[in-house]
């Protein structure tokens, strides 16, 4: 979705996306990427949606499906949670209600477990500046979606789409805030290249939220 078509869906207004980007100054540090040399700041919210109502869960670890992620396979990862402000943000809200629109599209399912990640990573001339360290893969959900909010110094990042056999479906690259990024979990693959500063005396920064649906009933995304 462009910007222009995403914004008249949410009905919001510029105000609303400045105040949201600052979220991304209030993150923490990913302990799991620093593992592997990335520089990778994030937060995480847990909610279950269910009669388009929706409940913040208590924080706790963040698990994927066995058949989804290979670099995490069972093991259970803690992130700081997503501040209040963020948690109650409006502009959060009307994307989660859109979003949930697509996902009973894609599966009539009566709860769902919606999960919300603010990514910021950053890069330095010769770092390993990468948004996804663990190369195509599966988030073991249903609808799988990607928000760009803000790019500064940055080239690379671009993400592409194929399907469960390799072959090719979309190659994108995400640069104007407010683009959003959907796709069908259950029958792609996705991955993002890396990101490198244009001036190299500064870090490349990219900011993108993810949020992901996955129906109630799938008992191994906890």
């Amino acid at each position: 979705m462009s910007p222009l078509n995403l914004t008249r869906s949410l009905g919001v207004g510029r105000e609303a996306w400045t105040r949201f980007a600052r979220h991304w100054d209030d993150l923490a540090q990913d302990p799991y990427a620093a593992e592997l040399g990335v520089r990778r700041l994030r937060r995480y919210g847990h909610y279950l949606w269910r009669d388009r109502a929706w409940r913040l869960l208590p924080n706790g670890a963040f698990a994927q499906p066995d058949n989804s992620n290979p670099l995490y396979v069972g093991k259970n990862r803690d992130f700081e949670p997503l501040t209040d402000a963020f948690a109650q943000d409006p502009l959060l809200h009307a994307l989660m209600r859109l979003l949930g629109r697509v996902a009973t599209g894609l599966d009539d399912a009566a709860e769902w477990h919606v999960k919300v990640h603010p990514f910021r990573v950053q890069a330095v001339a010769d770092g390993d500046g990468r948004p996804a360290p663990e190369g195509p893969h599966r988030d073991g959900v249903t609808l799988v979606s990607s928000l760009m909010v803000r790019r500064r110094n940055t080239v690379g990042g671009q993400s592409s789409v194929c399907d469960l056999s390799g072959r090719p479906l979309l190659t994108t690259t995400l640069d104007e805030p407010g683009t959003l990024l959907l796709g069908d979990d259950r029958r792609t693959l996705h991955d993002v290249s890396p990101i490198r500063p244009i001036d190299h005396s500064e870090l490349a920064q990219r900011d993108v939220l993810v949020i992901t649906f996955a129906a109630a009933d799938v008992t191994s995304h906890r």
